[in-house]
């Protein structure tokens, strides 16, 4: 069998152009797309991948983390919530048993904090290390103090 090339320069050019296309053509898996979505706080995006359902929120990624964990990491309170209102479960742990909570309180979030303990957040939960969220409360994170001075007094 023999396979024909195009002969003519112009022909040559514009089979190269589609071939090279076809090779530079890279496509991600819904859940990388849909965690880079999350980290760049790209709340359009995140709702529509749930609303096509091409993700499940207490899925836990190869990072180890599940889609809420990663919210509370980037920092963004309306990401958090946007997942919440979707199903996503406040209680739930990653690999290493660590909740929502135990990464705001350790990361220095006190809106979240505070967002995830009107909901219901267990402040005496222990993660695999047995380290309470209030262990992990940097000192100088003064509002997270505060935060869990009154939550433990309550």
């Amino acid at each position: 069998m023999r396979y024909s090339v195009p002969t003519t320069a112009a022909h040559r050019s514009r089979y190269n152009q589609r071939r090279l296309h076809a090779e530079r053509c890279v496509r991600f898996p819904n859940d990388v797309l849909f965690l880079d979505h999350i980290r760049q706080g790209d709340l359009r995006q995140v709702g529509r991948f749930i609303r096509t359902r091409k993700v499940t929120l207490d899925t836990i990624y190869p990072s180890g983390l599940a889609a809420l964990h990663e919210a509370v990491l980037s920092g963004n309170l309306d990401c958090v919530k946007l997942l919440i209102k979707h199903g996503a479960d406040i209680h739930q742990r990653d690999e290493t048993g660590w909740t929502a909570l135990h990464m705001a309180c350790s990361d220095g979030y006190p809106d979240i904090a505070r967002y995830l303990i009107s909901l219901g957040a267990d402040v005496d939960v222990a993660n695999d290390d047995g380290d309470l969220p209030s262990d992990l409360i940097d000192p100088d994170y003064k509002d997270l103090v505060e935060l869990f001075k009154g939550a433990t007094m309550d």
